[in-house]
């Protein structure tokens, strides 16, 4: 007969011994260490343009954390819409065809990345070696513009940034996809034309008026011939407006300033018509066979610019001083500017007008020489 043995044990024994044999099992394995990637800090994607489908620049940014480095032939790999959570996969089109001449990388901070070198590029990922870089350095890496094309679906897409140093160094960013937001406004367009009369003593282009005139009359009066009989009246015109291009002012007459019984009282310059600049006044020389030579009248503008400021203009030159035109029957600009006018500054909202007379004493009596002036105001929006 065998009898059985029982061996009892404490529970302090029994803690004892489990402590022994994990010492035991730890010895006989060896100790394992294992290292957790460091995170990048600061990281972000700046693009050029964000919207559906188009071409955009990449700045990727970030800072090396404490503790860390990069040297060069450390790769550093930048992965697109890295969690691939895309409604077509990988959205992001033409990564593949980054070149080393399509990045740029620089190191503030100390380090540099005068070795920088191109592993190359796939659907998704970009590769680049030959930086180094020190704890809180800021590396920067930018992808010109017109390689890699933007989602065409709106979302947010991550970036990520991993780097092959000893501590596997690793940061996520994301970027937003979005429409264009289309600006829209209205201004209402603005224009404002007036004639005001003018007093006695006014100057205009180098002449000075002898008599007033009235928004809508202007009367020479009895003329008197001979020397020192010319007459000089003006009108002020004034011009608000936001049209884009400015705008022009013509005048025109309807015909003849003739009297009743056939006389007339020629255009300037004896009846030559003169529609050009570069004419300054001279007094009518009569002869007794030419009635175009017994009287004559024109006009003038104070709109020193007139021509200049518009090389469409008919005249070849601005009016000079004391520069006189016919008054036609054919529009003639007196008044111009080539963008919005405030009715006030001279030669952009306000102008001066004058119309000189003189005759000679062959000149035919008649107590109603008259014409009708037709000034047309026309912006250019």
């Amino acid at each position: 007969m065998f009898a059985k043995a029982t061996l009892q044990v404490s529970f302090a024994q029994r803690v004892v011994a489990t402590l022994v044999a994990s010492a035991l099992v730890l010895l006989s394995i060896g100790y394992q260490n294992f290292a957790q990637a460091a995170n990048l800090t600061n990281v972000s994607d700046t693009l050029s343009n964000s919207d559906l489908s188009v071409t955009s620049s990449h700045t990727i940014e970030f800072t090396v954390p404490a503790g860390s480095s990069i040297v060069d032939g450390n790769n550093i790999v930048i992965t697109f819409d890295s969690q691939d959570d895309g409604p077509g996969g990988q959205d992001f089109a033409g990564i593949a065809a980054t070149v080393i001449g399509n990045l740029t990388v620089n190191v503030t901070g100390g380090g540099d990345a005068a070795d920088l070198a191109f592993g190359g590029a796939t659907a998704d990922t970009i590769t680049i070696s030959g930086v180094d870089a020190s704890a809180g350095d800021v590396v920067e890496i930018v992808v010109a513009d017109g390689v890699i094309t933007n989602p065409g679906t709106t979302g947010s897409y991550e970036i990520e940034v991993a780097v092959s140093n000893g501590s596997s160094d690793i940061g996520r960013t994301r970027v937003a996809i979005i429409d264009n937001v289309d600006v829209s406004a209205v201004v209402d367009t603005t224009f404002s034309f007036t004639i005001t009369g003018m007093a006695t003593s006014t100057a205009v282009n180098g002449e000075t008026t002898t008599g007033s005139t009235s928004p809508t009359v202007i009367d020479f009066g009895q003329l008197t011939a001979g020397p020192g009989g010319a007459e000089v009246l003006s009108q002020r015109l004034n011009v608000s407006t936001n049209a884009n291009n400015g705008f022009v002012v013509t005048v025109n007459t309807d015909g003849d300033l003739a009297s009743a019984n056939g006389a007339i009282i020629d255009n300037f310059d004896e009846g030559s018509d003169v529609a050009d600049t570069g004419t300054a006044w001279n007094s009518p020389v009569p002869t007794i066979n030419d009635e175009t030579s017994w009287g004559h009248w024109g006009m003038t503008t104070s709109d020193s610019d007139i021509q200049s400021n518009n090389p469409g203009s008919a005249y070849s030159g601005d009016f000079g001083a004391n520069d006189f035109i016919a008054a036609s029957t054919t529009p003639r600009e007196v008044f111009h500017h080539d963008g919005p006018a405030d009715g006030l500054t001279a030669d952009i909202g306000s102008t001066t007008v004058g119309y000189k007379i003189e005759i000679t004493a062959l000149q035919e009596a008649a107590d109603d020489y008259s014409t009708t002036l037709t000034y047309v105001a026309t912006p250019t929006f």
